[in-house]
């Protein structure tokens, strides 16, 4: 049997100093980035300070790409496409990571602010595959973005100081809840109640100069103080985006701070691990690419998805700066290009270890995951990679020597799962799935190991750099 080795058994000082240096940077960015637009504006500043110029800003200037060019493409401030020009035409095919920024969580509706019983609440649209009690009675925070008529952009993030006000979604007593108890979890728990409880004072006599209803004095009060704060009506909720998620940080987990606990892992453990490769290795003859996409938890679907033209269209523009190229360069460049759709998957856990199906299931602490087929019941719906590119993906990396593991989701007739390898493969380019292993996958707190954050960005440079 083919069993991977717990990877901290191999590690020197050195080794470990590392890894200490990365796990902080990643905990960092899962800090300040916790949705899609954040992650992508941490990025884009990095970027700015190493060189890297926009695609619109060079075709301004009418630039012929050349070779060492640091180039990104930003997709309505959500998903980003990243480039570094290698000497080879783009047309003989790029070394692409791609990963996904979005992550579960609940949307704020476009008419959310009610009140009921003197608490005013906003109401909610969960996105993803959340298990809904997780969310209820633990501390959430706002973020996200208000778009006012006059074009002006109000950033929020609201929940994380300690000074700051936390939200919650209230539970049921369990001294109440024997009706409740005898229904199954989907009928307990139901997307329409996941409210946001946001205050309970009134206006004060005479507070309410708008001469509005008395029955709503509460919600008249949060309305007062969205002026005051962001100078907001309540119709800007109609052009805003304002995501909950947990309030927090992400945090060392277990006595030797072995694992990173937080939120929001599934992808950006991915995501930020392959930018943090990407800053590092120096294009050879390929074009190096990370690809950090928005959507992948809803289908990959929309403009700022990975269905969508944005990447193609990228392509097509660096190709229209070549010296020389044709109408045959961006398909020739997506077919001849190899990928590591880089996404997590379920890490073995013990207290449910009847899920899993222990031979191919990946483990904490082992390494770099790759998946040969993702899917679900008979590979359905599956990016299933050849042989041969797997061949190429061991050779470099045990050359690196790069600790890796290979997995499925769970056993046959319970997992499965996508990820955007399916898309891309779409162009007849190799691509495997490739990540880290989560404990709790989708709860508002993940839980990885640092020995596979650490692997992840080894592996993902080893692979920039292969020829």
């Amino acid at each position: 049997m083919i069993m991977s080795k717990n990877v901290w058994e191999s590690y020197d000082e050195k080794a470990l100093e590392e890894l200490d240096l990365i796990n902080e940077r990643y905990k960092d960015c899962l800090n300040r980035g916790k949705t899609e637009r954040e992650c992508v504006a941490i990025i884009l500043e990095d970027l700015k300070k190493n060189g890297y110029k926009s695609l619109d800003e060079l075709k301004e200037e009418n630039h012929k790409l050349a070779a060492g060019d640091k180039v990104y493409y930003c997709q309505m401030g959500k998903s980003l496409a990243i480039f570094e020009i290698g000497t080879d035409p783009l047309e003989n095919g790029m070394n692409i990571l791609g990963a996904h920024i979005d992550s579960p969580r609940l949307d704020v509706k476009q008419n959310p602010l009610y009140e009921s019983d003197d608490f005013a609440y906003l109401d909610t649209h969960y996105y993803g595959g959340i298990r809904k009690y997780h969310w209820l009675a633990m501390p959430l925070a706002i973020h996200g973005v208000i778009c006012k008529k006059d074009g002006s952009t109000v950033q929020v993030a609201l929940g994380e100081d300690d000074e700051d006000p936390k939200f919650v979604i209230t539970d049921l007593l369990p001294h109440l809840s024997g009706k409740q108890a005898k229904k199954t979890i989907t009928e307990v728990f139901e997307g329409e109640n996941l409210d946001l409880l946001i205050g309970s004072q009134p206006l004060a006599d005479g507070e309410d100069k708008d001469d509005k209803k008395d029955s709503e004095k509460v919600r008249n009060r949060i309305l007062k103080l969205l002026k005051e704060k962001y100078g907001m009506e309540e119709d800007d909720f109609l052009s805003s985006e304002l995501e909950i998620v947990p309030a927090g940080k992400a945090c060392d987990c277990g006595l030797d701070r072995s694992l990173v606990m937080a939120y929001g892992q599934d992808d950006r453990v991915c995501a930020f691990t392959s930018y943090f490769a990407m800053k590092e290795v120096r294009a050879g003859k390929r074009t190096n690419c990370c690809i950090l996409v928005d959507k992948e938890e809803i289908g990959s679907v929309g403009a700022t998805g990975m269905e969508s033209l944005f990447f193609e269209n990228a392509i097509a523009e660096l190709a229209a700066m070549e010296k020389e190229s044709s109408p045959l360069t961006v398909a020739r460049c997506m077919q001849h290009s190899r990928m590591l759709s880089s996404d997590v998957n379920a890490a073995f856990d013990p207290l449910y270890a009847d899920v899993y199906e222990k031979r191919n299931a990946s483990y904490c602490g082992r390494g770099l995951a790759f998946s040969k087929f993702t899917g679900s019941r008979g590979k359905a719906g599956s990016n299933d990679a050849n042989a041969e590119y797997i061949a190429f993906l061991r050779r470099i990396l045990d050359a690196d020597s790069v600790a890796y593991q290979f997995a499925e989701l769970g056993k046959v007739d319970i997992g499965g799962g996508g990820t955007i390898a399916y898309i891309m493969a779409k162009y007849g380019m190799n691509v495997i799935d490739s990540g880290v292993a989560v404990l709790s996958m989708h709860a508002p707190w993940e839980v990885t190991s640092k020995a596979d954050v650490y692997e992840a960005y080894k592996g993902y440079k080893s692979f920039l750099r292969s020829e």
